[in-house]
């Protein structure tokens, strides 16, 4: 990916920067200018990262914690990040459930105005299925899975030693996925809706529920 900056051209802009092509960073990075075509040594300064508080969620217990970030990004609810925090060792990747800017919760900021992050840790989750067997009798169950695993409508998947079909998947933004061949990967589900294996769907169940 090219990345690209604005400084000043010593031939076509001396005064205003300029979009520019980086060539080479390093102690002494190289550019080339975006608009005279002119290839020259420029100075560019690395701005410093910022600490912002996380709070990392995993099933019952929250910890509190510190992560650096990139002063300009951008982050959203729902982004995905690392939280390494020296002090404590802890390194995590964790989807983002709210962020506070100031006093306020908001759906995006830029990192140099955010005051905490609340997150769920998605290296290992555990997802909750219901299921079926035959019309009547459901059976709470509990597969813990790295947050990247994949879940498919249609497929079979195994919970400890029972075999399941996957009929439909809740996922946390409360929408549901029922067509066959929909993934949706662990860390977004809420819940999974399934049939034991050989059991046959109700379909005036399926019309009517979750099912």
């Amino acid at each position: 990916m090219i990345r690209e900056i604005e400084v000043e051209c010593p031939s076509c802009s001396p005064k205003t920067e300029v979009p520019h092509e980086v060539l080479k960073m390093g102690q002494s990075p190289v550019v080339r200018c975006q608009v005279c075509g002119q290839v020259h040594a420029a100075k560019i300064e690395v701005p410093k990262p910022v600490n912002v508080k996380v709070i990392v969620s995993r099933r019952d217990l929250s910890v509190t914690c510190k992560t650096e970030l990139d002063p300009e990004i951008v982050l959203y609810v729902d982004d995905d990040i690392i939280v390494d925090d020296e002090e404590t060792g802890m390194v995590c990747p964790v989807i983002i459930t709210s962020i506070e800017a100031g006093e306020k919760r908001v759906q995006s900021a830029i990192a140099t105005e955010i005051s905490t992050i609340w997150g769920r840790a998605i290296d290992e989750v555990v997802v909750k299925f219901s299921a079926q067997s035959g019309t009547e009798k459901t059976e709470v169950l509990e597969k813990r899975v790295p947050g990247d695993y994949e879940f498919t409508v249609g497929e079979e998947e195994k919970v400890g030693n029972i075999p399941l079909i996957i009929n439909k998947i809740k996922v946390r933004d409360g929408l549901f996925r029922s067509r066959k061949g929909d993934v949706v990967l662990a860390k977004y589900v809420k819940r999974i809706f399934a049939r034991k294996k050989g059991e046959r769907a109700d379909r005036r169940d399926t019309r009517r529920g979750p099912w």
